[in-house]
């Protein structure tokens, strides 16, 4: 697999949850076992907006020649899927949220696996 493929896989999931998040947060969130106040409201529509910020960055960028900028993608999204994932398995491990909450971890993990993947040197063969 490509860099660019993957950067595009992770672009098309962060959009979809994005618009989720940002459009039926209450209803998103309730599938996972948890409620929102208003406050939750208003955060779980910011966390939209920057999951479709994210995408649209990764969307844009995927097709990118450039060496330095490539890693630079791949290591920012390795180190913020790393660390969704330790939120993700810490709010999982604490029974914040039910059994769909499984789904995040894995794909916060598979996706950081993959992005971490893109970070291991090797001969001069394109990302």
């Amino acid at each position: 697999m490509k860099l660019r493929n993957w950067m595009a896989a992770k672009a098309v999931a962060c959009v979809v949850f994005g618009l989720g998040f940002l459009l039926l947060p209450t209803t998103l969130l309730s599938l996972y076992g948890a409620s929102l106040g208003a406050g939750g409201v208003l955060m779980a529509r910011f966390f939209g907006q920057v999951f479709i910020l994210l995408g649209l960055l990764l969307w844009l960028a995927r097709n990118t020649t450039e060496s330095t900028t490539q890693r630079a993608f791949a290591l920012a999204v390795f180190v913020g899927d790393l660390i969704g994932f330790i939120v993700a398995l810490m709010g999982q491990l604490s029974g914040i949220v039910n059994v769909l909450g499984w789904s995040g971890v894995a794909l916060y993990l598979v996706f950081a696996l993959g992005f971490g993947y893109f970070l291991i040197p090797r001969s001069a063969e394109p990302l």
